[in-house]
């Protein structure tokens, strides 16, 4: 069944499509209350992922060992090194820079521009990227960026909104610059030339999203990432900063006396070559953890998705956290095959789509947080109450007409134009028939420790100097589940923080840091002392699908060595 290829939905599908048109009527003013806070921790300790015995293990290396987190991000953690001392010539620099931004999407430029702003010379800022400058999950996100910015609404309530999302585990000082900065953050983007979705009169018009008290999301049609990264990626260009495409970061550079960092190894996937950059300051920016297909989950992740920057960073001491915990976006795409994984932006909820089980009835209020709603489709699926399709997945019906039915016609084709280009492909028409779906690896809640001020640090609290880190590579801002619209407001908000820093560092030092590999040896020897196989090397930088490689877990089965 793998092989066939269906214009549209196969047969047996479509009959099960009709228990959702009959039941339309009668679900058109049914309203789903909100679970307690009670319910909603019963709910996800039961279904989800993250509380699954079999995904999470201790890490036996490193700053954090024996801490519990996926068993993915274990194995990456206990892998050696791509590149050893005595591989690449230290003394040979190709790059000597002020600051060395590693990442390519929109962390990344927004750090090069505020490092711009606050008086960088353009020439001295170098940002390597694993691809194309953009390639990154920026460009996927599609509902929407969250800033409390009316009258009814205030930073304090998204504050609240986002810890209690985030199950109290956030780390509060970094929410409070989250929340605080984002007004700001939104009228910088519309001066830059961001189109969000305005009324006729010129009034921004602002959505709901999962576990907002308010409306406050910000929206560009279904590709409010993708309009933001096409307008600052124009000004870095503008700017003059410098690019250099499909050159990932393969091992950070220290001070062999005081371990700072002081700047990377890069490896130039195009010519197969390294490149040695100093910097003065360097920022992580790379990223998170989705194609590792945590729990053999599909994902909505761009392709160079592997966790490369909290490698890297455990690497020279920095204190990881919350990476037991994964966010699995509720609505992937269960059917067609060819697409499965992919977003179905939860701005479909805030809009009026329902999720209905296989009896046509709807099992929870569609705009809980995340965590939630995917922990009830799981329910339902696990519990005999889902679709299967032709190749053996399970999922639930989004049944996307009703935003029409009760928005009025041309709703959809207007607000949703990129999610209906998406599945008219596949013979699916979204304002007329339901779409299958079922929950997909989507973020990397946790991630590297961070100030507010995107020091990263150590796991007793200081930072290590020369390194900072903002992004999905980061942990503490979300706790353990992200709210919609969090993510595209991290970005922004913490990549101009770690901008703003970057070049105050700069404008303190004085000469050309050294560079060594130091930090390297010393984790090689912990490696040994583990029996950890040397075929097992991180970072990964790209997942390999080919045969029975595909989602492989065990690491020590494969020859991991990107170089």
């Amino acid at each position: 069944m793998m092989g066939l290829v269906y214009e549209g939905y196969p047969p047996e599908m479509r009959e099960k499509i009709r228990v959702v048109e009959e039941t339309r009527e009668e679900r058109l003013g049914q309203q789903i209350p909100k679970l307690s806070l009670e319910e909603r921790e019963k709910l996800v300790r039961k279904w989800h992922p993250d509380y699954r015995e079999d995904t999470k293990r201790p890490v036996r290396i490193g700053p954090n060992k024996g801490q519990v987190i996926y068993r993915e991000v274990a194995d990456l953690l206990e892998s050696w090194p791509a590149v050893k001392p005595g591989d690449v010539d230290l003394d040979n620099i190709d790059y000597d820079v002020d600051i060395l931004i590693i990442g390519g999407g929109g962390a990344a430029a927004s750090a090069a521009l505020w490092a711009v702003y606050s008086g960088v010379s353009p020439e001295n800022i170098l940002i390597a990227t694993k691809l194309r400058f953009g390639d990154a999950n920026t460009v996927k996100a599609q509902g929407g960026i969250q800033a409390a910015d009316r009258p009814n609404d205030s930073p304090v309530r998204h504050y609240l909104d986002t810890i209690g999302g985030g199950h109290f585990a956030n780390k509060p000082e970094l929410v409070r610059a989250l929340v605080m900065d984002a007004p700001f953050i939104i009228r910088w983007l519309e001066d830059l030339g961001v189109m969000f979705d305005k009324t006729g009169e010129g009034e921004m018009i602002e959505y709901t999203g999962g576990g907002a008290s308010r409306r406050r999301l910000h929206a560009a049609k279904d590709y409010t990432g993708l309009e933001i990264m096409r307008v600052i990626r124009d000004e870095v260009w503008n700017k003059g900063v410098n690019v250099l495409e499909f050159s990932p970061a393969v091992e950070l550079l220290t001070d062999p006396d005081t371990g700072a960092v002081s700047g990377a190894v890069l490896w130039n996937m195009e010519v197969k070559a390294y490149y040695v950059v100093r910097a003065k300051v360097t920022i992580l920016a790379t990223g998170g953890f989705g194609r590792l297909h945590l729990a053999g989950f599909p994902t909505t992740n761009h392709y160079g998705a592997t966790a490369d920057g909290i490698v890297m960073a455990y690497r020279v001491g920095a204190n990881l956290r919350d990476l037991d915990s994964a966010q699995f976006h509720p609505t992937g795409v269960a059917w067609p095959e060819a697409i499965r994984g992919e977003l179905i932006t939860e701005k479909c909820r805030s809009l009026g789509a329902q999720l209905v089980n296989a009896n046509g009835e709807r099992f929870i209020n569609e705009l809980e947080p995340r965590d939630v709603v995917a922990s009830a489709i799981i329910r339902e699926c696990a519990e005999g109450r889902g679709i299967i399709t032709p190749t053996g997945a399970c999922g639930v019906w989004l049944d996307l007409p009703m935003i029409d039915r009760v928005r009025g016609e041309g709703t959809i084709r207007r607000n949703l134009p990129a999610m209906y280009r998406q599945f008219i492909r596949h013979g699916i028409d979204i304002t007329r028939e339901p779409v299958l779906t079922y929950p997909t690896l989507h973020y990397q809640n946790g991630g590297i420790e961070i100030d507010p001020w995107t020091h990263v640090l150590r796991p007793d609290g200081t930072p290590i100097p020369g390194l900072l880190a903002a992004g999905e590579v980061t942990g503490g801002v979300h706790g353990k589940n992200r709210l919609m619209g969090n993510s595209l407001l991290d970005i922004t908000v913490f990549g101009r923080r770690a901008g703003i820093t970057a070049a105050k560092l700069v404008k303190e030092m004085s000469g050309k840091p050294r560079i060594s590999l130091k930090h390297v040896e010393r984790y090689m020897e912990e490696l040994k002392r583990l029996g950890v196989p040397e075929n097992r090397r991180a970072p990964v930088l790209l997942p390999d699908y080919r045969g029975e490689r595909v989602l492989l877990r065990k690491l020590d089965l494969i020859d991991l060595a990107p170089i």
